[in-house]
Parts: structure tokens; C-alpha cells; sequence
């Protein structure tokens, strides 16, 4: 679960970095001593990334169990699809 914290603790740059994050839809990764310490996005970012990964991982799961010949007929797909519609 994403810790949530108010603005104020980036300071005077909270804006200019809040306006690059919704602007450019991209992240913005904060350095201490020349080293990547975090990472800022703006929700919309943070959504349509998680989106991605869990589409990702949706697709991994069916590629395995095509692998694993975890498949079914497309009269059974379409049975099951008409079931659920009423028909």
C-alpha cells in the first residue's frame, strides 16, 4: 500500500515537480549523492501504470495455460459467454 503524505514535505519545489509530473505523464526520480533515491508521478501515471502491469500479468497467466494445454473449445467459451448474458 502506497504511504501518503502531505505536500508540504517536498518544500518550495512541490509545485514545479508536481507540474513536470502531470505535464510530461512521465515520472521524476529524485537523486542524494548522485544516487536514484525515489521516484515522483502523478496519480494518473501511478493508475495507468498499474494498469499495465496488471494487463501484463493477465497475459502471462493465459500464454501459460495455452502452454499448459489449459484451453477450452470457442463452443464452450461461447456457451459459457451466452450464460452469462441470459441467453
Amino acid at each position: 500500500m502506497p504511504a501518503i503524505k502531505a505536500s508540504a514535505i517536498l518544500g518550495e519545489k512541490y509545485r514545479e515537480i508536481a507540474d513536470f509530473c502531470e505535464e510530461n505523464r512521465e515520472p521524476m526520480f529524485i537523486t542524494e549523492d548522485g544516487k536514484g533515491k525515489l521516484a515522483i508521478m502523478s496519480i494518473d501515471t501511478y493508475e495507468e501504470s498499474i494498469g499495465r502491469l496488471e494487463l501484463y500479468n493477465a497475459i502471462e497467466v493465459g500464454l501459460n495455460q495455452i502452454k499448459n494445454g489449459e484451453t477450452i473449445t470457442k463452443e464452450d467459451l461461447f456457451n459459457h459467454l451466452n450464460s452469462l448474458i441470459g441467453r
